[in-house]
Parts: structure tokens; C-alpha cells; sequence
């Protein structure tokens, strides 16, 4: 939505929590699911990131001409979210912080033994390592349908959907530049999508945004792996 929001010459001001002291603020109990992140537009506080993005989409008209192109950056969105929540599952399940810096007690064999850092931390690498091999070996099934939906308007050469910019584009523009930094060949077998993100990235707000230093130093993910 930073991203939304600088290309649409809006200026925001935003809290950054950091992910130790959420837990011990009384932040994550006010917040109505529990969790972040938290929206306040005027009187309007909201939460969910995509129920942000649609209300910045209705705001400043990003969603679609007519309700059968809102229909289709519903789907574009949902489909985008799809992929979001395997990569979140990967970064934050299967694809683990290596070394431990302590000893840790695991049952091996078991029998209930002191496991040394050495061992935790080889293991561990071994984890992360099938995770992501096993992620990124199955990502060609899930993005090919950005392919197909970008050849089927404008033979690629325009948005997700129709010939103006929707939330849906800012969202998958997020989601691809972040999976191009977890395999930076993902796109090569996607000349559409890969076109496409060099001319989103490429549009002047959206350029000046993504080499600020905001963006730059800002962590892809909490727990630090990307």
C-alpha cells in the first residue's frame, strides 16, 4: 500500500512496531483481530491489509471502469493473496532463522538429549534449504496465470486488467519484485510479467519510491529472511 500511495502523490505518516515490543505493548490487544497492520483515514480505522487496499482503491479510483473490470481485479487480487499466504507459510514455517546461539535440548532418536548448535544449525540449514527449493520449483504453476490474464489484454502491454492502473497491479508488483529477490530467475520463463514489472517499477513515482531509503532499509519480512 506505501507503494499505492506514493505513486497516487499521497503523503502518509506511518508507525513502524517493531516485532519485539509488540508483544509486550498493549498495541496487539486493541488492535480488532489482533494484529497489524492499522489504517486510520480521517474517522475510518481499519484493518486486514486487503480491505485497505479496496478502500484505497475506491478512493482514488483504481478499481476499474465498470464493476465487470472491479470483478476482475477482485480475482487478480485474491489470486495474488493466494500466492502471498505459500510465500508467508515458507518465510515463517519452512524456511527457518539458521544457528541458535545456545544449547538446546530436542529429542533425538527418542531419547531426550542435549543437541549441540553445531547440529541445530546444520539441520536447520537442510530445512530451509528443501523449503525453498520446494517453494520455488512449484512457483512457475502459480504465476503463469498472471501470464495468461497479461497476454489476453493488450497482448501484455498494458495492466493486470484494462488500461488503467488498479490496486491489483500495485499488490502484484509488490509480490513479484519480492519473489524476484527469493529467485531472481523466477520471471525468465514469463517475458509478460517480467516486462511488466519493469514498466510498473519504471513509472516515475513508483521508481523514486522503491530507491528511497525507506524502502530500501526496510526489511522484506520480520523475521528478516526474503
Amino acid at each position: 500500500m506505501r507503494m499505492l500511495l506514493a505513486d497516487q502523490d499521497q503523503s502518509w505518516k506511518e508507525e513502524v512496531v517493531m516485532l519485539d515490543s509488540w508483544y509486550q505493548s498493549p498495541l496487539k490487544a486493541s488492535c480488532l483481530y489482533g494484529q497489524l497492520p492499522k489504517f486510520q483515514d480521517g474517522d475510518l480505522t481499519l484493518y486486514q491489509s486487503n480491505a485497505i487496499l479496496r478502500h484505497l482503491g475506491r478512493s482514488f479510483g483504481l478499481y476499474g471502469k465498470d464493476q465487470q473490470e472491479a470483478a476482475l481485479v477482485d480475482m487478480v487480487n485474491d489470486g495474488v493473496e493466494d500466492i502471498r499466504s505459500k510465500y508467508i507459510a515458507l518465510i515463517y514455517t519452512n524456511y527457518p532463522v539458521q544457528g541458535c546461539g545456545r544449547q538446546q535440548k530436542r529429542p533425538v532418536l527418542g531419547t531426550e538429549q542435549g543437541v549441540s548448535c553445531e547440529w541445530h544449525t546444520t539441520l536447520a540449514s537442510f530445512w530451509q534449504e528443501a523449503g525453498k527449493n520446494d517453494y520455488v520449483k512449484a512457483l512457475p504453476t502459480h504465476l503463469k496465470p498472471f501470464e495468461t490474464l497479461l497476454s489476453q489484454n493488450k497482448g501484455g502491454q498494458a495492466f493486470i486488467v484494462g488500461d488503467q492502473i488498479s490496486f491489483a497491479d500495485y499488490n502484484l508488483l509488490d509480490l513479484l519484485l519480492t519473489h524476484k529477490v527469493l529467485a531472481p530467475s523466477c520471471l525468465d520463463a514469463f517475458p509478460l510479467l517480467s516486462a511488466y514489472v519493469s514498466r510498473l517499477s519504471g513509472r516515475p513515482k513508483v521508481k523514486a519510491f522503491l530507491a528511497s531509503p525507506d524502502h530500501v532499509n526496510r526489511p522484506i519480512n520480520a523475521n528478516g529472511k526474503q
